[in-house]
């Protein structure tokens, strides 16, 4: 995974609440054996009409909206706890998603997958949206080092709480098997005071 360092990036406002797995990677493309190519059916019945043609209302399509950041709706990734759903998130190039409630598995599964979840307040989440809504190009400062999330213009500012070792692995770039590699030292010594 790509080590996480400080962002700083437009976002792409999604104000749904209650998106599920399936509306984030409907069932139908679930057959792929690797993780690529997910990223081009990311909500693929909310970007696309039937003839396959883009909804350009949609935000994900509007090309007034870019960036490596989606600002979501409230209770995030619930439904199944499909982890193509973060894979699709991950593969279409988001680093991040701003939320004031995600579901759990979605959560770690994110995570996981080198996709950091920043859950705010409600009103920091309202913010977020209406500083989208006056700038489409607003930026957002994530700085996972000191757990916090910024506006940039207005400078509004929210820490975040995330897990010791899920920041450590994004820090460093590591999966749940590079960060074991890590402490291979620390492992053998332990092995050996026995």
């Amino acid at each position: 995974m790509e080590k996480f360092n400080t962002i700083i990036s437009s976002a792409v406002p999604l104000t749904t609440e209650n998106i599920d797995t399936d509306q984030i990677i409907p069932a139908r493309f679930l057959k792929a054996t690797t993780r690529d190519g997910f990223g081009d059916n990311l909500f693929r019945d909310w970007r696309f009409d039937k003839n396959n043609d883009p909804i350009t209302t949609f935000p994900l399509e509007d090309p007034k909206y870019d960036g490596s950041i989606l600002v979501a709706g409230k209770n995030f990734g619930c439904g199944s706890s499909r982890e193509h759903a973060a894979w699709a998130i991950a593969d279409y190039g988001f680093k991040v998603v701003i939320c004031s409630e995600f579901a759990d598995i979605f959560q770690n599964n994110a995570l996981n997958n080198g996709v950091l979840v920043v859950t705010v307040s409600a009103e920091f989440l309202a913010k977020s949206f209406s500083a989208i809504e006056v700038n489409n190009q607003a930026a957002f400062k994530i700085d996972l080092k000191n757990q916090f999330v910024e506006l940039v213009a207005s400078g509004d500012k929210e820490s975040f709480q995330i897990n010791g070792y899920r920041k450590e692995c994004l820090i460093n770039g590591y999966d749940n098997i590079d960060y074991l590699i890590s402490q291979k030292e620390k492992i053998a010594a332990f092995e050996s005071a026995k």
